[in-house]
């Protein structure tokens, strides 16, 4: 999925918001009769390159949602984020969902939909042009998206990989 070298190691100083991306309502038959249980899908960014999501499951939507957020500061990324856009365009899939990420000018704005939205805003992206293809399951939109961002490179980290310096990067 993401890199190794771009795990965040401590969420203590960071101030991170959160966003609820789906709630699900999952019900489980039982002899008794059916019993309720909710599971929702959050992903939670400072705004600056840096994002998470995570999974929670409880009777109750507010405890499920609170499960989510503390799931998702267990394992966030950071993602280069260059002018408001993206380095580079960048292709992931996660089960059936398959995303498509562009970079943009500026003035472009975010032109994803759903989950990609969520994820893509809570980045600190402001012009990117997205699509997904497949399924639209939340759950694995989300995923995918967060694996093309776990794959991004900037230009210092290609140059440095390359032995180059930036300048070159761009010069081919």
């Amino acid at each position: 999925m993401a890199n190794k070298n771009n795990k965040v190691k401590s969420t203590n100083d960071l101030e991170l918001k959160d966003r609820l991306v789906a709630i699900n309502r999952v019900t489980k038959v039982t002899k008794g009769g059916r019993t309720f249980t909710f599971a929702a899908i959050v992903v939670v960014g400072n705004e600056n390159g840096i994002v998470g999501w995570g999974l929670g499951k409880a009777n109750e939507v507010q405890a499920a949602i609170a499960k989510g957020v503390e799931a998702a500061k267990k394992n966030l990324i950071k993602v280069p984020v260059h002018r408001g856009t993206i380095p580079h365009e960048q292709f992931a899939k996660f089960g059936g969902s398959r995303v498509i990420l562009k970079p943009a000018s500026h003035g472009t704005g975010v032109k994803a939909g759903g989950a990609m939205r969520a994820v893509l805003e809570s980045v600190g992206i402001t012009d990117v042009l997205a699509k997904s293809k497949g399924s639209s399951n939340p759950h694995n939109l989300v995923k995918a998206t967060i694996a093309a961002l776990g794959e991004m490179r900037s230009p210092a980290q290609v140059a440095q990989n390359r032995g180059i310096s930036i300048e070159q990067v761009f010069n081919g």
